[in-house]
């Protein structure tokens, strides 16, 4: 009954979606922006995001872990500076497979289930790294947390993009981003009081939560389209939109724009800049990001604090960055829809080049006498030698971390996943935001892999100088490269890759 009563509502809104002026369609845009009922999308986020929580809980639990193991009894646990530096890397080496992976179940399965599957690699390497007796468990729990990372992180981005409106589409994109960094800051917070053992026990609760919320929680419209389910596409949009609204006119948008990229890409295709642009976009952001250095000082983080000598313990020092990098991230969730996405790209990429530069050259011209004993060990063993009496100059690598991280987390952090999601075009989306996720991880793999190595053989000032130049760079890309998209639809965004013409965007 409900579907009859929908359907003359429908046709009419499809011959005036394409008749109305521009004006006029603008005017309605936006009267259909305010009369919209967002609490259920806002639900449908949160269901979504919490895999970002237990990847954030993921990615950083080597940082309070490693100097546990390294002081750990038994000898099959124990980490030595070979061993800790792939305990810290394989993570990303597991993420690279999961969004290798996700090109194919984010098509076959869809954004929903693929989010749901990442659940089970997730559970079972929380398992074996709560149960580990051998470093064999420990690696292979944290490939298999990795992967589900990886998943979430091709998967969850473009789910939120196709659920969202432009409206609060900003907002929403920087909510994995936000859960990500929550995540990481619990780790921190649970790190003080528990064992290594009890924190992957923990690590299981946000990834149960996730499953049994997404059980009730809808498909993506423009994917169930794109499956020729229409009837399920157009009662998820009236479950997102609310029934009352006039869901229907968006629902032939989404439709009009489905059927013009119904088939299949094929290479030939690729030539088109409506793919490749886009597609070369969203990659070299996600190289850049990684090049950044993020992942390495998030992993790291405690024992370059310990060699750097800060005032405060190790393990409260990475509390309080991972505090400041909340409060950024969401600061730039607040400001995405207002400010646009390309001036805080700019600000993030300044910030984070200060704060690398600072940093850099504080190790370098700081005094030996400063780190004492410490200036002499590796940078993984410095995370177990006693605090030294410091002075308030150490401060410094302190504040300049927390405001790498906070222009990190301001920008380049959550934006760059929000554009993917937004650019990519739909007939390619699923496979593309796969390939965007292998470049990040396999970048994030070697980073953290060489990055103990380096610090070992140059010194800790060399990629922290490094880090810095690659954000002069990602400032000069987002002059010459990124599109701003505030307030535009994934249609309008589409369209101006399709045509080059910078009026879709204006």
């Amino acid at each position: 009954m409900e579907s009859r009563d929908r359907e003359p509502l429908v046709r009419k809104t499809s011959s005036s979606y394409h008749t109305f002026p521009e004006a006029t369609a603008r005017r309605l845009d936006k009267e259909y922006l305010r009369s919209l009922h967002n609490k259920r999308l806002y639900l449908a986020v949160f269901a979504a995001v919490l895999g970002n929580f237990s990847f954030g809980f993921a990615l950083v639990y080597p940082s309070p872990v490693i100097p546990a193991l390294e002081a750990h009894p038994s000898p099959a646990l124990r980490l030595d500076q070979h061993t800790a530096p792939w305990f810290g890397s394989v993570f990303t080496l597991g993420a690279a497979a999961g969004g290798l992976s996700t090109m194919l179940l984010n098509d076959c399965l869809g954004r929903k289930l693929s989010i749901m599957f990442s659940a089970l690699p997730s559970a079972l390497g929380y398992a074996l790294l709560a149960g580990a007796q051998g470093l064999w468990m420990l690696l292979l729990g944290r490939v298999l947390t990795g992967y589900a990372g990886g998943v979430t992180s091709a998967s969850i981005p473009v789910y939120i993009s196709e659920i969202s409106h432009p409206g609060v589409r900003g907002m929403l994109g920087a909510c994995p981003q936000i859960m990500a960094v929550l995540g990481s800051l619990v780790l921190y917070a649970l790190g003080l009081v528990l064992d290594w053992r009890w924190l992957a026990v923990a690590g299981e609760v946000p990834v149960l939560a996730m499953v049994l919320l997404l059980c009730f929680m809808p498909n993506s419209p423009r994917f169930l389209l794109s499956q020729g389910r229409e009837e399920e596409a157009l009662g998820s949009l009236c479950w997102l939109r609310g029934q009352d609204t006039d869901y229907a006119r968006e629902y032939e948008q989404i439709k009009d724009s489905v059927r013009k990229q119904s088939r299949r890409v094929s290479c030939a295709e690729l030539k088109d800049p409506f793919l490749y642009k886009p597609i070369l976009i969203s990659g070299l952001m996600r190289f850049l990001q990684q090049l950044s250095g993020v992942t390495c000082i998030l992993v790291y983080l405690q024992p370059i604090f310990k060699k750097t000598s800060v005032i405060l313990k190790a393990e409260y020092d990475a509390a309080l960055v991972g505090l400041v990098r909340l409060s950024a991230v969401a600061i730039a969730a607040v400001s995405m829809d207002k400010a646009g996405r390309k001036i805080l790209l700019f600000v993030s990429a300044g910030v984070m080049l200060v704060s690398n530069l600072t940093m850099g050259l504080y190790i370098h011209f700081e005094p030996v006498s400063h780190n004492g004993t410490v200036a002499n060990t590796t940078l993984a063993s410095s995370a177990n030698l006693p605090a030294e009496p410091t002075n308030y100059i150490t401060l410094i690598p302190l504040l300049a971390t927390m405001f790498f991280i906070m222009g990190y987390a301001m920008g380049w952090g959550p934006i760059t996943w929000l554009l993917m999601s937004e650019i990519l075009p739909l007939k390619a989306r699923g496979v593309a935001s796969g390939l965007c996720v292998l470049v990040s991880w396999l970048t994030a793999f070697t980073l953290t892999q060489f990055f103990l190595p380096v610090v070992n053989a140059f010194g800790l000032e060399v990629p922290f100088l490094f880090f810095a130049v690659i954000s002069a760079g990602n400032i000069l890309f987002t002059g010459c490269c990124v599109p701003e998209t505030k307030g535009r639809s994934l249609e309008q965004i589409e369209a101006f890759f399709r045509t080059g013409r910078r009026s879709f965007l204006r």
